[in-house]
């Protein structure tokens, strides 16, 4: 996809040196997607079966402990888990690192689309409130990313976010 005088063959815009070295440095997805198809205009992303893998960590994790608290009293276990998710997700989407625990598992973060920093702590939340959006019509929201030119799911496109491999965009 990037010629040897650091041209895009399909797009015929000049990259830049970051681009360049990021396409040279993907990583193909360990969960079998192909890199090519995790890929958007303006850098890679990450893929729909390692968002999904990160995802399936964050949601045995949060399951469990909901679980827990749940036992210890029905009620206040309830709101208690909502609110330890909503935390969860706002605090560490919105940090610096822009992952949670099984998005450090996987090897991806969140990151602004425009500035390709940390989203901070008001869009993570807006982004954990369209994750309930996506999933209301059977999860169409989350299945977007497979059509979408930036692989963005709904609650991406609300925050301003994007999903990306670390070995293209180092936290730190």
């Amino acid at each position: 996809m990037v010629a040897q005088n650091g041209y895009v063959a399909a797009r015929g815009d000049r990259l830049t040196n970051l681009e360049v070295q990021m396409a040279a440095t993907q990583q193909p997805d360990p969960f079998g997607a192909e890199t090519p198809a995790a890929s958007g205009p303006s850098g890679p992303r990450a893929g729909f079966w390692i968002r999904f893998a990160a995802s399936l960590i964050d949601g045995i994790m949060l399951g469990v402990l909901s679980v827990v608290l749940q036992l210890i009293d029905p009620a206040l276990g309830t709101v208690l888990g909502l609110i330890i998710g909503i935390a969860y997700y706002t605090l560490l989407e919105g940090g610096a690192k822009g992952q949670t625990v099984g998005k450090m598992a996987v090897g991806i973060r969140v990151i602004d689309l425009a500035r390709g920093g940390s989203i901070g702590y008001g869009r993570a939340f807006i982004r954990y409130i369209g994750r309930i959006v996506s999933s209301i019509p059977l999860g169409l929201g989350y299945f977007w990313m497979l059509w979408d030119k930036e692989k963005q799911t709904w609650h991406d496109k609300f925050a301003g976010s994007v999903v990306v491999p670390t070995s293209a965009y180092p936290v730190g």
